[in-house]
């Protein structure tokens, strides 16, 4: 009974999907496919109707109101976000956008834009302090001073209606409702439900509304006038949205009243017709839930028993971590006393300095170490594809531990036989060099002499990496459990050796996500050679389109300017101190301490040539203000610096706009090679 039941649903689900008709004529469809760059203005500073949030998406009503309209006419609109609402009306005005959302229709503005679906209504009320009392009326504020955003519709309506009135322009309903209630101004008049956001969101709690007005806000779309074919196409999708759409957007955002079903006509047969599908819909969650329940209990069992299974080891590895902090930390808070010593020699201050440096760094290997593991054992690792260089992935890795095999008198050996013409695959080129790069530091790590041979090959449609060396080997016993987590061959190498004994473990989850291979063959006291296998697809180099760093051309340039958004006091004089000292540049330096702040100096200083942007801010973070000067100064370079560093943020740096990304601790080494790619030097 129950599938026929779930198999009538589907049927009526996907009659109902092939019924619908695009209500576009074929014209306008081929017209729409024609104009890709059909623009529309956004102002997301006016909660609840649009805004950013607070993990830098932008909501509101209008913004699920183009979402539908979009969806309707199967097209996507371009976006511009602007933080100025009077620049935003001057360029609608002289037809840089081709739509505004949110927009209240007024005389002089239907000289030049056409206005549709004013179905968001709220009323304007009047707001003072609580205390003293002044008045519920517009009449009673005839001699005293209102405050209303710059050049919003309400303006205009005021001065047309009430000519005796003082009307005072601030910058948005923000800076208004803060100042009145700061005791500057005497009113403010706005829509109830921003009003009522406002204040509830940001503790203005000196102020109420005192009375409702018969004016009200009635926002719309507006859409060029001169612009025949996109008002048809806009006018077709509004009238496409059913009342039951356009109420579940308002519902979602803001009170509406309603009246009681009984008032209603012909309620009977809706009613019945929900409870039905209410009854249909609880009896498949019923048997969906049995499902999941079972499926859900079979796992926890299984999960159950590997826990108890691996605990032994996990103590052990939680013991082995402590140590592996503790140590570093003892490096650096030592030597850093030892630094105060009175009489200490330059020799040993440069000793003790390279000893503190060397345990930071072993410190955040170890932490970072931790948490990807941490990460690729609850699967919250997703891949990346992209076109690779796998030359350039030998080169990185080489370059990466030369030094530290050549401590050892190591040599590092590449046989790469890969086809020059078909060196560029589709991988994740950083899961790839952490994997390589995590075997290898462990050939090192167990190498004392001899070499270690790295080779790269294709075979059928695999890639092939092997690692070869000459080191201690691996017992038999040991290698079943080599690549498990927490796992050491023995107490007494961990002891010998130091280190967490994370890097096989992180190659091999890695290798798994990437739908691979990783296998090994030793003999003890004779050395190991590990075998990746990986998918391999490589890319028509003619057809590819690779990207280029962005390299400023060389000129002579007298000064550079370089914003730091950078709310730490510490983190900013460390930067400045590094820009300062640096050689063949003349910095001239501006500071901003918090995304805000960076974008209004943006705004106001066209000539900047670099912006060092901290993430973590107050009122605006890194990724907002990314995203607002982006769209001001799309060739701006902008260098993410900040302490997330994981795959994950490095992505949502580039993603809304970031030119590249520096990690905290910040290496001087990385910065200068920064400033060297995106700035050109005086010589």
């Amino acid at each position: 009974m129950r599938k026929l039941l779930l198999l009538s649903l589907l049927f009526l689900g996907l009659l109902y999907s092939c019924s619908k008709e695009n209500i576009l004529t074929p014209s306008e469809q081929e017209w729409l496919k024609e104009n890709e760059y059909i623009s529309v203005a956004l102002y997301p500073y006016y909660p609840p109707y649009q805004f950013i949030n607070h993990d830098s998406s932008i909501e509101g009503i209008f913004i699920e109101y183009l979402d539908l309209i979009e969806e309707k006419i199967d097209y996507t609109f371009k976006r511009k976000y602007y933080s100025n609402w009077s620049k935003e009306l001057q360029e609608a005005k002289d037809k840089k956008v081709d739509i505004i959302f949110e927009i209240q229709e007024t005389k002089n503005r239907k000289e030049y834009l056409t206005f549709y679906a004013k179905t968001f209504e709220s009323k304007h009320v009047l707001v003072t302090r609580k205390k003293p009392y002044i008045g519920n009326k517009i009449s009673d504020f005839t001699n005293m001073e209102i405050v209303v955003p710059k050049d919003y519709a309400i303006v205009e309506n005021l001065k047309r209606k009430y000519p005796k009135l003082t009307i005072i322009e601030e910058a948005d309903d923000l800076t208004c409702l803060q100042k009145l209630n700061s005791g500057k101004y005497d009113a403010y008049l706005g829509p109830k439900a921003v009003v009522n956001y406002l204040i509830n969101t940001k503790n203005l709690t000196s102020l109420t509304i005192t009375g409702e007005t018969k004016l009200s806000y009635k926002p719309g779309i507006a859409v060029d006038k001169e612009n025949k074919i996109l008002n048809n196409i806009i006018s077709k999708a509004i009238q496409d949205i059913s009342s039951t759409e356009n109420q579940n957007i308002i519902e979602n955002w803001l009170y509406t009243e309603t009246r009681p079903f009984y008032k209603e006509s012909k309620f009977l047969v809706p009613l019945l017709l929900s409870i039905s599908i209410i009854l249909i819909i609880l009896l498949t969650i019923n048997f969906y839930l049995g499902h999941i329940v079972k499926r859900r209990t079979k796992q926890l069992r299984i999960t159950k028993e590997n826990v108890e299974k691996d605990n032994n080891l996990k103590t052990a590895f939680i013991r082995n971590v402590s140590h592996e902090i503790r140590s570093p930390m003892n490096g650096i808070i030592g030597f850093s006393k030892l630094l105060n010593e009175p009489q200490i020699t330059i020799n040993e201050k440069r000793k003790y300095t390279d000893n503190i440096i060397q345990s930071c760094k072993q410190l955040i290997t170890n932490m970072d170490n931790i948490l990807e593991v941490s990460k690729l054992q609850t699967k919250q690792v997703t891949l990346n594809p992209e076109p690779t260089d796998i030359f350039d992935v030998f080169n990185t890795i080489l370059s990466l531990f030369d030094e530290k095999a050549k401590k050892k008198g190591i040599d590092l050996i590449l046989n790469n036989t890969i086809d020059r013409n078909k060196r560029v695959i589709i991988i994740d080129k950083s899961k790839l060099i952490k994997t390589v790069g995590g075997i290898l530091e462990n050939s090192i790590k167990f190498t004392n002499r001899g070499a270690i041979l790295i080779s790269g090959s294709t075979q059928n449609s695999s890639l092939i990496i092997s690692v070869r060396d000459s080191g201690i080997g691996i017992k038999t016993k040991d290698q079943q459990v080599l690549f498990k987590s927490f796992a050491r061959s023995e107490n007494q190498i961990s002891k010998k050796y130091g280190g967490l004994g994370l890097g096989l473990t992180i190659a091999k989850k890695n290798t798994d996500l990437m739908n691979g291979e990783l296998s090994l063959s030793s003999i003890e006291n004779q050395g190991t050679t590990f075998r990746l296998a990986l998918p391999y697809t490589p890319v028509n180099q003619k057809n590819s389109n690779p990207i280029h760093n962005k390299i400023a051309t060389p000129e002579q340039l007298k000064e550079k300017i370089v914003l730091i958004a950078e709310d730490g006091e510490v983190n900013y004089l460390f930067l400045k101190t590094i820009l300062t000292k640096t050689e063949d540049y003349n910095f001239i330096i501006h500071r901003a301490k918090n995304g805000k702040e960076a974008v209004l100096f943006c705004e106001e200083n066209k000539n900047i040539d670099l912006v060092l942007m901290d993430i973590k801010m107050p009122e605006m973070d890194g990724y907002q203000a990314t995203v607002l000067i982006k769209k001001m100064e799309p060739e701006l370079p902008v260098i993410a610096q900040t302490a997330y560093s994981t795959k994950e943020d490095i992505q949502n740096a580039y993603a809304a706009g970031c030119d590249d990304f520096i990690s905290k601790p910040i290496d001087p080494k990385i910065l200068k090679k920064i400033l060297k790619k995106y700035l050109v030097s005086e010589n």
